[in-house]
């Protein structure tokens, strides 16, 4: 560098000038400035100059629907509401499973979010379940998830109680107000979310329920996808780390393949549709495979005995 400034003298000092934004230098006549300048301090000062075009050269990222980009499982509140109970664990098992078994990162504390709080387009993500009956949405709430859905959100909606039915029924008939155009309808194995991460044979949770999940398709991609399964239920874990709610009929190979189910949709939601999409292709698949090949005990929560 040294050397370069020797040889370019002043005329390369103009030629700096000439190409630096603003024309930092230029105000200062450049052979009283080569003169009166040590070469030392010229030398720092090109130093910074070169960093500073390379920096201004580099595109920002984009900020879009979920900046941090981590997966955040989010209860949605409505009404009086509250998260609590033997699946309160659920969304933190959930985003767990996801780093243990992809690469991508999430959120291992998710908050709750309510309906008719901004706060719900920060995320494209939200869990609403239940296993009862539910009072009609406020008009805000309506608003708030029309706003969240037209923005490209999903929203998972998880029945605890499926042999009642109850929460279903009562989630469907709300979200008919939310998006009138649409119905749900059943998808299967030929969906990109049996795919997207697990090949997935069927959908289960704690219990193994219908084969396919029910979803409100948009732009051709489920938007709001129904669970009849209780997957809230598979995934969520004691204080003590064991399961918290016994899976039915098949018992810890169940509450794998609803692992893997969860997973998927997380896959889904990060990824889109993620077949079209293989940059992330083969470091994926050699995850998988060191999965497929562990033993099937499910480890313990980060702070569990």
């Amino acid at each position: 560098m040294k050397r370069w400034l020797a040889r370019a003298g002043s005329s390369g000092l103009r030629r700096l000038a000439a190409a630096t934004p603003g024309r930092l230098v230029a105000a200062v006549p450049l052979r009283r400035l080569a003169a009166a300048v040590p070469l030392r301090r010229l030398v720092a000062a090109a130093l910074v100059l070169v960093s500073a075009l390379l920096l201004s050269a580099v595109p920002r990222p984009a900020r879009a629907f979920g900046e941090e980009g981590a997966w955040n499982p989010r209860p949605l509140l409505t009404g009086n509401a509250r998260w609590e109970g033997v699946r309160a664990t659920a969304p933190a098992r959930w985003s767990f499973e996801l780093e243990r078994r992809t690469s991508a990162p999430a959120r291992r504390n998710p908050t709750t979010v309510r309906a008719d709080d901004p706060a719900l387009l920060a995320e494209p993500f939200a869990l609403w379940g239940g296993e009862g009956d539910l009072p009609p949405l406020t008009e805000r709430e309506v608003f708030g998830l029309r706003r969240f859905l037209a923005l490209g959100g999903v929203l998972f909606v998880d029945d605890f109680a499926p042999g009642s039915g109850a929460f279903g029924r009562a989630a469907r008939r709300e979200l008919a107000r939310v998006l009138p155009e649409g119905s749900p309808i059943p998808i299967g194995t030929e969906n990109v979310v049996f795919r997207s991460f697990y090949l997935l044979p069927r959908a289960v949770g704690r219990v193994e329920g219908p084969q396919k999940l029910s979803a409100i398709v948009r732009g051709g991609m489920p938007q709001v996808i129904f669970s009849d399964h209780d997957l809230a239920g598979a995934l969520a874990r004691s204080d003590g780390g064991g399961s918290s709610v016994d899976v039915t009929p098949g018992g810890e190979a169940q509450r794998e393949r609803a692992f893997r189910l969860a997973v998927n949709i997380a896959m889904y939601v990060l990824c889109s549709n993620y077949k079209d999409d293989q940059v992330h292709a083969p470091f994926l698949m050699r995850r998988r495979a060191i999965d497929d090949a562990r033993p099937r005990s499910v480890p313990a929560l980060p702070g569990a005995p």
